[in-house]
């Protein structure tokens, strides 16, 4: 699937697809965790998203709670990926599984699959 698609936007959207799964990920965490937890994982994900927050600050509501700030930011991202990249690449549509970064994980899951079940 990526061997059509120029490099460059392969690695853009491999750093804007990560991006986007950290920000859903501290929203999750946030589910089960507080916000001042001492647990590595957790403090990593705030350590890295917190800039991205701040710098979203401007356009977030107000209303949102807290904890859902993470997964609006994050909802940029996708956006992004999913309007913007297609349109930049000349698609006018690039269908399920078109990002490249899941579409490798989800190779990656189906070839696993079939080494565990033969």
């Amino acid at each position: 699937m990526t061997e059509n698609i120029p490099v460059w936007a392969v690695a853009i959207d491999y750093a804007l697809g990560m991006v986007m799964w950290t920000l859903i990920g501290r929203f999750g965490m946030r589910l089960f965790l507080p916000e001042d937890s001492k647990f590595f994982f957790s403090r990593f994900f705030i350590k890295v998203t917190d800039p991205l927050l701040r710098l979203f600050a401007p356009i977030t509501p107000g209303f949102l709670v807290p904890a859902m700030v993470p997964l609006y930011v994050a909802w940029f991202f996708y956006m992004f990926r999913f309007y913007v990249m297609p349109w930049l690449l000349g698609y006018s549509v690039m269908g399920m599984l078109s990002f490249p970064l899941e579409g490798e994980i989800a190779r990656g899951i189906y070839h696993l699959g079939r080494l565990i079940r033969p």
